[in-house]
Parts: C-alpha cells; structure tokens; sequence
C-alpha cells in the first residue's frame, strides 16, 4: 500500500512536471513570437508603405538620423557604397508613380541583444509586375518608448538569380536534381548534396552518406539515365530563420508512386540537400500480399 502510493506520488509529480515544463515552453514561444512581431512592424511598415505610396508611413518607420546604403556595382566590375537620404527615398515613394513598388520578402534572419536587432531579408523588387532586381537588405533597428525603428539600412542589388515566389528556387533545386539522375549528369546530381548528407533508399540495408551513395551509385550514372524519378507534387516547409527547410514529395517512379522528403539547408554554397529519404508507397488495401511476398 506504501509502495503503491508512492508509485502514485511520483508518477503525479512526473505529470506535473510535464505540464510545467509545456506550459513554459509555450508560454517561452508565445513572448518570442510577439517580441519578433513587434520588431518586425516597422520594416512591414515600410515596405507597406512603399506599395501604398504614402511617404509618412515610410518616414515614420526610421529613427530621425537613419541612414540608407546600397553596395553598387560599377560598369569597370569594382563595388562601392553608395549612401543615400531617407527624406529624399520618402519623397520619392510618396510621388505619383504609374506602377507600385513592390518588395517582396522571402525570409527574416534576425538577431536581438537587449535594444539592439539586426535583421536580415532576401527580397525581390517589382516595378508593377515587372521584375526590377533582387537581393538582401540587413537591417539594424533600435528599440525606443515608442516601439522599434529602423537607424540603418544596407542592401545588395543584381538582376539574375531572383527568386520569383517563396518556394521557387528550392523547387527549381530539387526538379534539377531529379532531372541529373534522369540524365546521368553525377556533377548537378552530388553536386547538390551537402558534404555530410545522407540518402535513404527503400532497402532497409540504403543508408548512404554522400561519399558512399557516390561511389555505389556512379556505375549507374554512366549510363544515359541513372533513374528516372518524376516529381507530381512537393510541398515545403521552413523554420522560423528561413534558413532550413524540409519537405515531402510524391514522384512517378518504375517502382510505381514513391515518396520523398528531405531537409535543405542554406549554406554559403546557397540551399543544398542534406537528407533525403525514398520509400515506396503501398496502398492500404495491398499492405497484407506486400507482406505476404516478404515471407
């Protein structure tokens, strides 16, 4: 009877404790999230702005002595810094402009220390439709009574490699990287494997890291086709930086319909695949012959 209530005791107290530790971590993520919404407001703020041409809103997101750089690109190939005027940027916001000026965001990489944040945004920006250029924007705000604001912007400008929506480059990533094994070219297909990555076959026995699934696989891609692995769909998630994603596929395979899913990771080498699991796909209803013919 001792035993049994202590048993009871502990197994109550292990309860408790699980409640408590969920409790602060959902309490701990729900402060995170409104700290990052609160930072965030003034960079939405602008970019709001600048699509509603209203020059106050935009004015009104930076300190009084915000500065504004961009690194530009000279025709003789060398880089410079380029400082420009924030009441000279709003001024122009706020001019009537046939065409909005869209910046699309693609992720937010920030960094936060007391009243000090950085930052960090790829983004692409439009002239009505009609893509003008791309590249980051890193941001330092600093936290005032009346909220954050921005006092510093730098930013990068090209014209190739832009991304077009928030999963494009990493579809565009992932259909290359089928399509090398479709087409014995071992250079896109390893190549777009990180150096520590690891492929999961449908044998039990295929756990391949990069170097190995290299070597086994390279007989197969002397040939014209490797494999021939269709994507149908593919869906794509992201943790809260941006900078990891994971994902699950359906393909077209001869082993019939196969799913895949996989982790990228954006490296200074841009995104690369750093896991990648194939199984096949049995129908319920087959499951039983399927294990039938395993016998």
């Amino acid at each position: 009877m001792v035993i049994g209530t202590y048993v009871k005791m502990i197994n109550d107290m292990r309860y408790l404790l699980f409640i408590s530790i969920s409790l602060t971590i959902a309490i701990s993520s729900n402060a995170q999230s409104k700290i990052d919404a609160a930072l965030l407001q003034p960079i939405e703020q602008l970019f709001d702005g600048m699509r509603a041409g209203d020059s106050t809103a935009v004015k009104d997101a930076f300190m009084p002595n915000a500065t504004l750089e961009t690194i530009a690109t000279r025709k003789d190939g060398s880089t410079v810094v380029q400082k420009g005027s924030i009441a000279d940027f709003a001024r122009a916001v706020g001019m009537p402009h046939p065409e909005v000026w869209d910046e699309k965001i693609w992720s937010y990489d920030i960094r936060r220390d007391a009243h000090l944040a950085t930052v960090w945004t790829e983004y692409t920006f439009y002239i009505g439709k009609k893509r003008s250029h791309c590249g980051v924007n890193a941001f330092t705000l600093f936290e005032t009574p009346n909220g954050w604001k921005i006092n510093h912007i730098i930013d990068t400008r090209r014209r190739d490699n832009c991304q077009e929506s928030p999963d494009s480059l990493l579809h565009q990533l992932m259909d290359d990287w089928h399509h090398a094994a479709a087409t014995g070219d071992e250079k896109v297909f390893f190549g777009s494997m990180g150096p520590d990555a690891i492929y999961i076959g449908t044998d039990a026995t295929e756990r391949w890291p990069k170097a190995e699934f290299e070597t086994w696989a390279m007989k197969y891609f002397e040939r014209d086709t490797a494999w021939a692995f269709r994507p149908i769909e593919r869906e794509i998630y992201y943790s809260r930086n941006g900078d990891v994603a994971w994902f699950n596929e359906t393909l077209d395979t001869w082993m019939g319909t196969c799913r895949g899913s996989g982790i990228l990771e954006r490296t200074a080498m841009g995104w690369m695949l750093q896991h990648y699991h194939l199984a096949i796909a049995v129908p319920n209803e087959k499951v039983k012959g399927y294990l039938e013919l395993l016998d």
